[in-house]
């Protein structure tokens, strides 16, 4: 199915960054799309979002406090929905650590409640959203969202005969989100000092736009099964110190708990079952639901990777130099974060 003004469309974490950046896009393309439910758990910010967008001007948009932990209040906000797009999560690698089981909780529970909810209303499309640290993950976070992954994709097996299909995005560092190292170096330049936890550290760099971008394609392309990747760029983390702050001291504090010096999105493990789609790659398992003919017929591109690939951030093809750093944070990052 691809979107239309028809669509009702459920958001879950509908008040985080991509969230409310998939929102303006959203009602950007269909000013009149009939109904986007926005789901989150933070009254504040939905008050703040509701400022943006007030009931009164935008009729077909509403507002559901609830916990994705909450399978009866999702039942709810998911009624006469069409499709799902779910990016609630808890995120922070740390609280993780500190914290397991509630990630638990949230980000692999959840995941079982919207699968839940999905086949119970009648959904016809989830988009999922993943990250690279659900990749080999050796944190608590990665665990819990690689746990999530597999859940959505296990979730074509046990549809049925619905019209329906569960599919993830995964993707790297997007560019300016809440919690991510660019608007924190862009805050502690202000201070003279950069933080750096190890010198050889890389990261892949998606900017929000893109993000958005690549999750509407998936709703308007995506068969059923895949984890989608897209093709994206790395950066050294020295570069991206030196673009925010080139006269700010770098201060090596070593890396934290739970963290990698090096992404990875795609793993040799999984080059057995990924195939070049174009802009992205999709790692298919197919299942006696879904069959390999049905993606080669989906795709105009449809290439499997050679087998031991590895798509990480250490050995990208493409890597920002300091002058393409500086220009995308100044086109892409909010002017309150910019550096004075």
């Amino acid at each position: 199915m691809e979107i239309d003004s028809n669509s009702k469309i459920l958001l879950t974490g509908g008040t985080g960054s991509f969230g409310k950046a998939f929102l303006s896009k959203l009602l950007k393309n269909y000013p009149n799309i009939k109904r986007i439910v926005i789901y989150s758990r933070d009254e504040l910010k939905q008050w703040e979002l509701q400022q943006l967008y007030p009931p009164d001007k935008y009729p077909n948009l509403r507002y559901f406090l609830g916990d994705i932990r909450d399978r009866d209040r999702l039942t709810n906000a998911a009624e006469n929905i069409d499709i799902i797009i779910h990016a609630a999560a808890l995120k922070q690698v740390l609280a993780a650590e500190y914290n397991p089981i509630e990630f638990i909780k949230t980000n692999i529970l959840g995941a079982e409640n919207i699968i839940h909810v999905a086949i119970r209303n009648k959904i016809k499309k989830v988009i999922a959203l993943s990250t690279d640290k659900a990749a080999a993950p050796i944190n608590v976070y990665g665990a819990s969202k690689l746990v999530a992954d597999k859940l959505f994709i296990a979730g074509n097996n046990i549809k049925g005969n619905r019209d329906l299909s569960f599919s993830t995005v995964r993707y790297g560092n997007v560019m300016g989100s809440r919690g991510s190292v660019i608007p924190l170096f862009l805050k502690e330049a202000n201070n003279g000092v950069l933080p750096i936890t190890d010198v050889s550290m890389t990261r892949f760099n998606i900017p929000l736009e893109d993000a958005t971008s690549m999750v509407f394609w998936a709703i308007n392309n995506s068969v059923g099964g895949e984890i989608f990747v897209p093709k994206i760029p790395s950066y050294n983390i020295l570069d991206l110190a030196e673009a925010i702050g080139p006269n700010c001291e770098k201060r090596i504090i070593g890396i934290r708990n739970g963290e990698k010096i090096h992404e990875e999105m795609i793993t040799s493990a999984d080059s057995f079952n990924t195939y070049d789609i174009g802009n992205y790659y999709a790692i298919i398992q197919p299942s006696k639901e879904i069959c390999i003919d049905e993606y080669r017929k989906a795709y105009n591109l449809f290439k499997p990777v050679k087998k031991g690939f590895s798509y990480n951030s250490k050995n990208n093809d493409h890597f920002l130099k300091i002058e393409e750093l500086r220009k995308l944070i100044k086109n892409h990052i909010d002017s309150t974060f910019a550096p004075k």
